[in-house]
């Protein structure tokens, strides 16, 4: 539902702007800009749709509760330590939708972003780590997200800057996306496998 209120944002946001300029109606720049900025705040905000979600991974631990932050501090550690380049890191709190998000329901994930490649900038990839019940929860997703920018030029007609997914990406593009993200991938399963030997435990 959220996706489809940002998409008639846009789309009438957009168009108003154009009437207005057109016809001089200040009015009708002022409502047009208001909703485009709605739209964009919309699509821009810190929520995890499940249409988002290209891909993802998960593993329980034994007895890690409570190990949230190392695994975060450990990630972005070895991320760092990869040297690979241009990579944004932020933790974040994310919930999975508008309204829930308003209602509290939200939790701790370090985003990785490749700020390098325009064409890779939607993709992103969220860590979370969690106690859950006796275990320790810790999961990776790989998500498509078009950013402010490609999001706004998808509105010209016959401007094409915006990738439509992976297939539409081409053969470099998915060579780079894939070793961005199997590189994140590695950097938590290094830092898993150290938690996991610090509670003497054998790793995967």
């Amino acid at each position: 539902m959220s996706r489809v209120l940002i998409r008639v944002l846009l789309i009438l946001g957009f168009i108003l702007l154009l009437f207005g300029i057109a016809f001089d109606a200040a009015s009708t720049i002022v409502i047009g800009i208001l909703m485009l900025v709605g739209g964009f705040a919309l699509a821009n905000s810190n929520v995890l749709r499940k249409e988002e979600v290209v891909e993802s991974w998960s593993t329980l631990i034994e007895n890690g509760q409570g190990k949230a932050n190392n695994i975060f501090q450990e990630t972005k550690r070895f991320i760092e330590e990869s040297k690979a380049p241009s990579i944004k890191m932020e933790k974040t709190q994310v919930s999975p939708g508008i309204v829930r998000g308003m209602l509290g329901t939200r939790r701790d994930f370090l985003i990785v972003t490749d700020e390098e490649n325009y064409r890779l900038r939607p993709y992103r990839i969220l860590l979370n780590a969690r106690d859950y019940v006796n275990k320790f929860d810790i999961s990776r997703y790989l998500t498509y997200r078009p950013t402010f920018w490609q999001t706004f030029f998808s509105l010209i007609p016959f401007v094409s800057l915006l990738p439509k997914g992976l297939l539409s990406l081409d053969l470099f593009d998915q060579h780079d996306l894939r070793a961005y993200a199997t590189n994140a991938h590695h950097c938590l399963l290094k830092a898993v496998e150290k938690l996991m030997m610090s509670l003497n435990q054998d790793p995967f």
